[in-house]
């Protein structure tokens, strides 16, 4: 039975609407479903809906929709439809027959074909045995293909299995292979079954004969691959297993590691260490404790400098105009850095790598003196990098050597910590205020610092945590202090102390002028301002609103100023520069306008009476900010003999007060007492501001004139102020931080200043300024500092001669 007599009353060589497809070939006996976008296959959908839903399905021969259709192709039945929004369609498509075009008739957007079917099979092909083997060895051809392409789905396979016929066979199978449309026309147009069986076991054939040898050509490729190609593969398996372990990257940070160690050029003894640390690590699984501590070790060690180093600036020129831009006077500290600077550049002159060893400096004085600031300006002077660590309040010596890597969160000790951030082996080292340090049950820091600033040992410092020698002899340390009287005598032996005097009031006034103004000017807002301080007012802001030695109040003081004077700018809209160009804003700050700006006076020099007081003498104490009066006031009445001390006084003190008592019972002869029983008279001696603490032997000759007064009822000359140690032979010892009470001195407005006589040379090295700003008289013995102090009626045998004149 033929297909046209199968098909008959389908009128197939009726006109057809011709579906033109791309790239795809539509057979008999499978369902396709497609999306139609094109005018002409929306145009030929249209049109067969209109005729019982059948077209013609040709394959283009090209990419273009003007492109020819194959003559051959498949009658095909619509059996699903829809119309999208756009006017597009969605069909699935049911191939009926092949057939072959005879006729086209163009029509305005489609075409209209005559179609013949192609091929019949007669029964004799049905009971064809030989076409039944060819059948059957097509199909064990098409599950090879089927295995090595990947690419046949399931039921394709039980379809193709299950065929009843040949010609289905060869329709599903031809349908699923992936060829190109050429070779699928050639299977749709073959005329019988056995030609089309023939030329579609061929077809399968070749195809996996090509997959053969693909897979053949891919064995050969892997079985030649490089031994680095099989390295490559076998470490990127080791990383998987390494990262399921939980090891992930860790041989190459170990490496790492080692690598960066042996970059920063460490001594051997410290290499060597490092190494066999990192071989103990290797073993150790990596979350374990140990190995986190070990990590943490070796890390340090990376991270610290062994060899890097900072050129010295050889420049004398720059580095003391560097010097002078940052800081006032400070004539010793800057000839003592400038020595460095020459005794460096000799030494790099004769040999490439420079030996000598860093000094270590103490910078003494009251606060607010700049020595803090100092030591930045000698790194930049140097050319050095600046670390700061402050030593206030430490009191575990672990703070200064570390602690032993075994305990939980151990760490290097600050010296070691701060050598990691310098990142350099000889920078500057400021150890701030050095005095401040305490000891308890963890330690006695001071003592860890023996080894630190000691240039013979420091060479060899060894931290608690490293466990290996660390050089610190390139470093260049700098220690500041207010007071030596804490420091222990050892440590500091092995410092050069360089002092650092307060300022006087004319440095006081250059200092304002050069660096406090316009600092305070340009951090306010108002550097491009022109406002200016009277020389006048920043002396008065010095005299009434400051009493110290350094100049940190006095900056506090020149910032109210400046705050208040902003406030005002800001009403006048200075600055701003809205379609005008920026306000200018012009003020002088004068004595007259201190008030306003500043308030009432804060000293008013309550403590030293203008005329001359029974019982009352002016000594000067040193203190850690500086110099000071010390009024002295005694009186005398009746009782036994005792000595009552108030003030809060220290035990030296009170010592100084008996001794003066006593050297004035032992020269009762001398002087013109009015009272004549000293055993039965109580003297009570009090130095004001008795809530803060006084002591020290300097107080002596002062105590002495303020006893003397009460015994004679004859009162000191008015302002002069005396320093001093007196003993019991009525001799007066040397005194020290001479300058900062001659500045106290001079700021309570005292005309004249009793010292020993030892301290001639000190007051030699003194500034002109304070030398012109004061008359002092040196005296050797107590008689001597009486007869500048009290008239000479005082005197025994001279108040006998003025009595018997009488």
């Amino acid at each position: 039975m033929s297909i046209l007599s199968a098909l008959k009353g389908k009128n197939q060589t009726s006109e057809l609407p011709l579906l033109p497809l791309r790239d795809l070939v539509l057979f008999p006996n499978t369902m396709i479903p497609i999306f139609i976008t094109y005018k002409s296959g929306i145009q030929a959908i249209d049109e067969a809906l209109k005729r019982d839903h059948y077209l013609f399905a040709a394959c283009r021969k090209g990419p273009s929709e003007e492109d020819e259709t194959y003559a051959e192709g498949s009658a095909a039945r619509i059996i699903q439809h829809l119309k999208l929004p756009d006017g597009t369609f969605r069909v699935v498509l049911q191939g009926e027959y092949r057939g072959r075009i005879t006729q086209r008739t163009e029509k305005a957007a489609y075409v209209l074909v005559k179609v013949v079917p192609v091929g019949t099979q007669s029964q004799d092909e049905k009971n064809d045995t030989e076409i039944a083997a060819m059948a059957r060895t097509v199909q064990k051809s098409f599950i090879q293909y089927a295995e090595l392409s990947k690419k046949v789905s399931t039921d394709t396979l039980t379809a193709a299995d299950k065929a009843e016929s040949p010609e289905r066979l060869a329709n599903l199978i031809g349908n699923a292979l992936s060829v190109k449309p050429e070779r699928k026309i050639a299977l749709l147009s073959a005329e019988t079954t056995r030609d089309r069986l023939t030329l579609l076991l061929e077809t399968l054939e070749l195809e996996n004969e090509i997959f053969g040898i693909q897979k053949k050509i891919s064995g050969k490729v892997k079985s030649r691959m490089e031994k680095t190609q099989r390295e490559y593969i076998l470490n990127e398996q080791l990383k998987e297993i390494n990262k399921e372990l939980g090891k992930e990257g860790t041989e190459d940070e170990f490496g790492d590691l080692e690598k960066a160690i042996e970059e920063k050029k460490p001594p051997e003894e410290v290499l060597a260490k490092a190494k066999k640390e990192i071989g103990r690590l290797r073993k150790l699984q990596p979350f374990s404790p140990e190995a986190g501590v070990i990590r943490t070790y070796l890390e340090w060690i990376a991270d610290l400098p062994w060899s890097e180093t900072t050129a010295d600036s050889g420049d004398l020129g720059d580095a003391e105009k560097k010097l002078d831009e940052d800081h006032f006077d400070m004539r010793k500290a800057k000839e003592r850095i400038l020595e460095f600077i020459a005794v460096r550049e000799l030494i790099s002159r004769e040999q490439e790598n420079g030996g000598n060893k860093g000094p270590i400096l103490c910078f003494v004085g009251p606060p607010g003196t700049g020595k803090t600031s100092l030591g930045k300006s000698v790194a930049r002077a140097l050319g050095r990098r600046f670390i700061r660590i402050s030593l206030g309040g430490v009191r575990d010596e672990a703070e200064i050597r570390g602690h032993r890597k075994t305990y939980v969160g151990a760490l290097p000790g600050k010296i070691i910590q701060s050598m990691r951030k310098a990142e350099t082996v000889n920078p500057v080292f400021l150890l701030d205020e050095i005095d401040k340090l305490s000891s308890d049950f963890r330690g006695d820091p001071a003592s860890a610092l023996l080894e630190v600033l000691d240039p013979e040992q420091n060479s060899t410092f060894t931290d608690h945590y490293l466990e290996m020698p660390y050089d610190l002899s390139k470093v260049l340390f700098i220690a500041t202090a207010n007071s030596l009287h804490t420091i222990p005598y050892p440590l500091l032996d092995r410092m050069e102390i360089i002092e650092i005097p307060g300022y006087g009031e004319m440095e006081k006034l250059a200092i304002a002028k050069r660096f406090l103004i316009p600092k305070e000017l340009a951090e306010n807002g108002l550097g491009t301002a022109k406002i200016t301080f009277t020389d006048e007012a920043i002396l008065d802001i010095i005299r009434h609103w400051t009493m110290e030695s350094g100049v940190r109040s006095l900056e506090r003081e020149i910032a109210r100023c400046v705050r208040r004077i902003a406030r005002d700018a800001v009403k006048r809209e200075y600055g701003l520069k809205e379609d005008k160009p920026v306000s200018s804003y012009k003020k002088q700050v004068k004595k007259e306008s201190l008030e306003k700006l500043l308030g009432r006076r804060k000293y008013k020099k309550d403590v030293v009476y203008q005329e001359a007081r029974m019982g009352v003498s002016y000594g000067l104490a040193w203190t850690e900010t500086g110099g000071t009066m010390l009024p002295v006031e005694t009186i005398g009445f009746e009782g036994n003999g005792e000595c009552i001390m108030t003030g809060n006084l220290g035990d030296v003190m009170k010592e100084s007060a008996r001794i003066a008592l006593s050297y004035l019972r032992s020269a009762a002869d001398k002087y013109a007492y009015t009272i004549h029983d000293i055993g039965k008279t109580d003297f009570h001696i009090h130095v004001p501001e008795g809530a803060i603490p006084k002591d020290g032997p300097s107080a002596g000759i002062t105590l002495a004139a303020s006893l003397l007064s009460t015994l004679c009822q004859c009162p000191p000359k008015p302002g002069i102020a005396m320093t001093g140690e007196l003993t019991l032979t009525g001799r007066i010892l040397p005194i020290g931080g001479l300058k900062e009470k001659l500045l106290a001195a001079i700021r309570n407005g005292m005309t004249d200043v009793l010292l020993p006589a030892d301290n001639r040379e000190d007051w030699n090295e003194l500034d002109k300024e304070i030398k012109e700003s004061i008359t002092v008289h040196f005296v050797e013995t107590a008689d001597e500092a009486f007869s500048v102090l009290f008239d000479p009626q005082i005197n025994r045998h001279l108040s006998r001669k003025k009595t018997s004149k009488k």
